[in-house]
């Protein structure tokens, strides 16, 4: 015997027909609250990776990475006027530009942007040059956006600034403040060169086959070395 679809009266399908539309608003809303709270972490994490690029995690480190070359510097403007003894002067410049190199090779650079570079003699007693970038996680203990920054401005404009003084020294026939100029460039040029063979290791993941292939070539076939720091 078949069996015969149950039949509601009128009025009890409009009432069901009623409440599956209050459920299908009930569930619409909750899925656009839903949606409407994702966007707002979303956000909310945003600015929170903003917050922490932008914070000094090493501010000594960033302080002193600074310090020698910008002091180099002023003495090196001021010394006509403090003193009149040249060799005291290139004493006192060429001391802070050596403390300066040290800090940048063996402290800043390691906290700043996790690279490193350094000379060692193997067993054969061949000069073996090294360097080594740091893998950035979350976990561990690399600067920040913003030291990056400062690491890498004040690696770049310093030896700018002391190539002009090569070419006033040179234009105005000050032979004496030349070699003082070439030594200063010298200790700051060294530095530069290492940290952009680190940069190029840890984008490239590898280093050079060659470690004496990297010149000015490799630079102008690779410029976003220096750009993608800026």
């Amino acid at each position: 015997m078949p069996v015969q679809p149950k039949q509601f009266p009128s009025g009890k399908c409009k009432s069901v027909i009623r409440v599956e539309r209050k459920g299908a608003l009930l569930i619409n809303k909750t899925m656009a609250d839903d949606t409407e709270d994702v966007e707002l972490d979303f956000a909310a994490d945003e600015q929170e990776r903003a917050r922490r690029d932008a914070v000094i995690r090493h501010p000594m480190a960033s302080f002193f990475h600074l310090f020698f070359r910008v002091v180099a510097i002023v003495a090196y403007l001021l010394c006509d006027w403090i003193s009149k003894n040249f060799a005291s002067c290139f004493v006192l410049i060429i001391t802070l530009l050596s403390f300066d190199f040290w800090s940048v090779k063996n402290v800043t650079g390691r906290l700043l942007v996790g690279l490193r570079w350094w000379n060692q003699i193997d067993e054969d007693g061949r000069s073996l040059w090294v360097f080594e970038a740091k893998k950035t996680s979350r976990g561990n203990n690399t600067g920040t956006e913003a030291e990056a920054r400062i690491f890498w401005l004040g690696l770049i404009i310093c030896p700018l600034i002391w190539t002009f003084f090569f070419f006033t020294s040179l234009f105005s026939l000050k032979i004496k403040w030349l070699s003082l100029v070439v030594a200063s460039i010298s200790l700051q040029v060294a530095n530069l060169y290492g940290y952009l063979r680190c940069k190029a290791v840890g984008q490239d993941g590898q280093p050079p086959p060659d470690s004496r292939s990297f010149t000015g070539q490799h630079l102008l076939q690779r410029p976003d070395i220096i750009f993608g720091i800026l």
